[in-house]
């Protein structure tokens, strides 16, 4: 697949990304881990404040990654920017709006993916320093993918999501992994793991309520 960029003007987006804005990147970074730890320590208690990260994790991809540094490159960056921030919006309206984001904690296999997807997302920077990137030609933290893979790792924590909600990362997921694959970012393999997750644990779950709305009687 020929993408309308170069691998050097991918890591120079990344590169200038970093040095304008790391300060930033990393207090979204601290400042997720402090809300997750809080959360498993707090019990069920915080969903609206775990939505609210997800908003600021959307949104902050959309403006300050893709809009502000990625269209400079790339006039799809327009695009992706647009459907970010629809992401964060929807994580408005159903998480914080109208509550229906409810968050656990357990030892069941969705839970254990969760935490093993959101810690993977914690780690994404040490992994691509490890896999040989250098800063600051680096993807890190607070840039699309591993937001996608975060936001993953926070669904399968959800009981019952909205399907809508699985949409866009599922969809950022195989976007990506065309330029994962071409400039060997390969912390981002990680991707499409998160989006099978995603659907494997999620549509069942629809589809079973369908079914029962279906043969429930009037």
């Amino acid at each position: 697949m020929q993408l309308p960029f170069t691998e050097t003007e991918f890591f120079d987006v990344l590169a200038a990304y970093n040095t304008a804005l790391w300060p930033a990147a990393l207090a979204l970074w601290v400042v997720s881990l402090a809300a997750v730890l809080l959360f498993i320590r707090g019990g069920n208690r915080a969903h609206r404040a775990l939505c609210a990260l997800l908003v600021a994790h959307w949104a902050w991809s959309a403006i300050a990654y893709h809009a502000a540094f990625f269209t400079r490159i790339n006039p799809a960056g327009w695009l992706f920017a647009g459907l970010f921030v629809t992401q964060a919006w929807l994580f408005v309206w159903f998480g914080i709006v109208h509550g229906r984001l409810q968050f656990s904690t357990g030892r069941s296999a969705r839970h254990v993916l969760a935490a093993l997807m959101v810690a993977y997302s914690f780690a994404y920077p040490i992994l691509n320093l490890a896999l040989g990137l250098e800063y600051p030609r680096i993807p890190l933290f607070a840039v699309p993918c591993p937001t996608t893979i975060f936001t993953a790792g926070v669904l399968l924590a959800a009981q019952r999501p909205p399907w809508i909600l699985m949409v866009i990362p599922v969809l950022w997921s195989v976007i990506a992994t065309s330029a994962t694959v071409l400039f060997d970012v390969r912390a981002d393999f990680m991707l499409l793991p998160a989006a099978v997750l995603l659907v494997v644990f999620t549509v069942p779950e629809h589809t079973a309520r369908f079914h029962h709305h279906r043969v429930a009687p009037d």
